[in-house]
């Protein structure tokens, strides 16, 4: 454990002269770390923990409240100026960590490596939650437009989406092969020395171990509170808190409820948490031969009491949906809907009525440490189906495999990406996402008319009708159980004040200014 800092200072170091705000250096240990960093191919919860710091949106928003309330970014100010083409004013003299200035050119570079993707995981990210939009183009040096296909309901929201952070496009094209064009091996290389407008620059990205942050001096806007931050990468959560007890980290990851008792017995350390904007789901593969069946996947998710998961692994403070809802949608929460239930005896009856012979199902997880409480969850899962009847075994994995014709059942999870239903479910499972595009979800005309008039609607009563059909169509032929939110906390020593802003999505180490503090006494 001692090797755990030993290249960084450790906290509370006050350089004579300047206050704790401009001197302060923390290490993080998380219980993940990314092995690349690039914020327009990544939408994993590893990943988004990082880019906040690194780079900006061309919109903010007031990151501490829940409701939306859009702040300039990169842009100072932005109006429809076609029911299709919005009109951006950027902000002048912003810096790049390269020393660069950023000018309406990197910004339609920025927006159009996305809506014209043609590097194969911006094209992923592209089609999940971007598809409306057409192009950008520059009007003057502190001027662009974007265009969409379609009426678009959700500027804002798009517009500060991660995937769309700003790069630098004369850096980026520099970085492998020919510099006046842009190549893939571009992209690849940027993910590894990533290069942003933010507070803090990278001073070093070891990948799957660490990053360091620096404060970098020329940002556009409030100066970074802290001089230096370090994320290491600690995946056993008594390694963490060792961490903490000793002096090697100030804040740690991914802190499941039964250690709290623990914290706050120690009087050196203190944990904030929250019930995450993500769900844990177990995501069925509908077009394996053993799988085809809707009755066989509705059997397995009637099986799942997943209230006495929350009662035993989350000790109550976990958050069960009856439906894929949460309270951040808004006019479009919808907890009402009854989607997911717990019914055995609706089980059992479903899996004779299929024919079910025994055969096993396989149920796939990553490596024990990914997700908080994983593999208890999964021993739970496996002896509340053989309550039933059925045979399954877990197959411990450390890469995805839910684009494997031969998955049948795994765990994942599915965050809320923005504050919408098409924020969380809709980037899954809209007809063409990931879910169908990786071959265990089958959609149909039917369902693409439902998912166009909850996708465009104006009307917020026809957007909520038509979520309520989709989630019918879910129940009836499910490619997916929503477990429970997951209660997760982050531990730290006394003297730092930090927590998760309702604002962002999941995970979000955010250490701009506002968001983290230190005692002075």
């Amino acid at each position: 454990m001692k090797a755990l800092l030993k290249s960084t200072a450790l906290a509370t170091i006050l350089v004579a002269g300047l206050g704790a705000a401009n001197a302060q250096e923390i290490t993080v240990a998380a219980g993940n770390m990314s092995v690349y960093l690039d914020p327009g191919r990544d939408h994993s919860n590893v990943g988004s923990q990082f880019y906040f710091n690194i780079f900006d949106p061309l919109i903010h928003r007031d990151y501490a409240k829940m409701e939306p309330e859009w702040k300039p970014g990169l842009a100072v100010s932005w109006e429809l100026v076609a029911p299709t083409t919005m009109e951006l004013r950027l902000r002048e003299g912003v810096k790049f960590h390269d020393g660069s200035t950023m000018t309406a050119d990197d910004v339609v570079f920025s927006l159009n490596r996305m809506f014209q993707a043609t590097f194969p995981p911006y094209q992923v990210r592209r089609r999940d939650r971007l598809a409306n939009f057409e192009r950008a183009e520059k009007v003057d040096d502190l001027t662009v437009r974007v265009h969409t296909f379609r009426e678009e309901t959700l500027w804002e929201t798009l517009l500060s989406l991660q995937q769309l952070f700003i790069v630098p496009e004369a850096y980026v094209k520099g970085l492998a092969g020919d510099p006046n064009a842009v190549e893939d091996a571009d992209f690849e290389a940027m993910s590894l020395a990533p290069v942003g407008t933010g507070p803090y620059r990278v001073a070093e990205f070891v990948p799957g171990q660490r990053i360091v942050y620096e404060r970098f001096d020329d940002f556009w806007g409030e100066p970074a509170p802290l001089a230096r931050a370090t994320v290491r990468h600690v995946p056993e959560v008594a390694s963490r808190l060792t961490a903490l007890r000793t002096g090697e980290a100030d804040i740690a990851t991914n802190i499941a409820p039964d250690q709290l008792a623990l914290i706050e017995a120690d009087p050196a350390m203190k944990a904030v948490g929250s019930n995450t904007a993500l769900f844990h789901v177990i995501i069925f593969n509908a077009n394996h031969p053993q799988m085809r069946d809707p009755r066989i996947r509705r059997a397995l998710s009637l099986a799942i009491d997943r209230d006495l998961l929350n009662e035993a692994l989350w000790l109550g403070k976990a958050v069960v949906p009856t439906t894929h809802t949460m309270s951040e949608f808004g006019p479009l929460y919808m907890p009402e809907l009854t989607t997911f239930r717990h019914d055995p005896q609706e089980a059992r009856r479903l899996l004779e009525e299929a024919g079910y012979d025994g055969f096993e199902i396989v149920y796939d997880m990553h490596s024990p440490s990914y997700y908080t409480n994983d593999t208890l969850a999964a021993q739970a899962i496996l002896e509340m189906w053989a309550a039933v009847g059925v045979n399954a075994r877990i197959n411990a994995v450390p890469q995805w495999t839910g684009n494997d014709p031969n998955m049948m059942v795994r765990t994942w999870s599915n965050p809320m990406y923005f504050a919408d239903p098409f924020g969380s479910f809709g980037v899954m499972w809209a007809p063409n996402g990931p879910a169908e595009s990786e071959g265990r979800f089958n959609t149909d005309a039917d369902y693409a008319a439902i998912w166009e008039r909850f996708r465009f609607s104006t009307d917020i009563g026809a957007r909520r009708d038509a979520y309520a059909e989709l989630m019918a169509r879910i129940e009836a032929d499910p490619p997916l159980l929503p477990l429970y939110r997951p209660f997760e906390s982050w531990a730290m020593r006394q003297g730092v004040n930090w927590a998760p802003q309702p604002g962002h999505i999941p995970y979000v180490l955010d250490f701009r200014a506002g968001a983290i503090s230190f005692d002075t006494n």
